[in-house]
């Protein structure tokens, strides 16, 4: 692969717009442009989560995750083409069940933390919400595969479950949510 970024900046947004994949220019504050800030905004927590110590398996599965995002981003700043394999969905879902699988049933609403890499789980989670929300709202005004909806919701639940995981892994167990904790204080 040559060489794809020879200069990093150009001046051409300088008012307010931006270039897509496919050449066509758009205002900064698209849809389209919030929806590939917030998927990058992703990749780049889930980039902080893997400075952390994670289990072998987890690492890949974060790792083989960015490469998603970066297939999805790719997808949106290009209207019209298909990067994002439907299979990862799949994917998400059977690496979701298998983890799932080793922890208590959930009983009371946990609260985000426990351990650092449960903690930045949680704002991947949230953020992950905030690029489906994204997503969704670009949905309504252009055509956008199923696919990236799809796959964000599937991930942010991943992300829940794998909180709760990486807290277990590190013998925590889970923030709970203690109702009425603070009334009348």
């Amino acid at each position: 692969m040559g060489h794809r970024l020879s200069k990093i900046y150009t001046r051409t947004g300088d008012e307010g717009t931006t270039g897509l994949g496919d050449g066509s220019r758009v205002s900064k504050d698209s849809l389209r442009i919030h929806a590939l800030g917030d998927v990058d905004e992703l990749n780049s927590v889930i980039g902080m989560l893997l400075i952390e110590e994670l289990p072998g398996p987890t690492r890949a599965l974060l790792t083989d995750v960015q490469h998603d995002l970066f297939d999805l981003g790719g997808e949106l700043s290009i209207p019209g083409m298909t990067l994002l394999d439907s299979g990862g969905v799949a994917r998400l879902e059977r690496e979701l069940d298998a983890m799932n699988d080793t922890l208590d049933p959930l009983k009371e609403f946990i609260l985000p933390g426990g351990t650092r890499a449960a903690a930045l789980t949680h704002l991947a989670r949230a953020v992950c919400r905030r690029a489906e929300r994204a997503v969704v709202a670009l949905s309504a005004a252009e055509k956008v595969r199923e696919t990236p909806r799809h796959y964000l919701n599937r991930l942010s639940d991943l992300l829940f479950v794998l909180s709760r995981y990486l807290n277990r892994a590190d013998g925590r167990g889970d923030v709970l949510w203690q109702k009425g904790r603070n009334a009348g204080k």
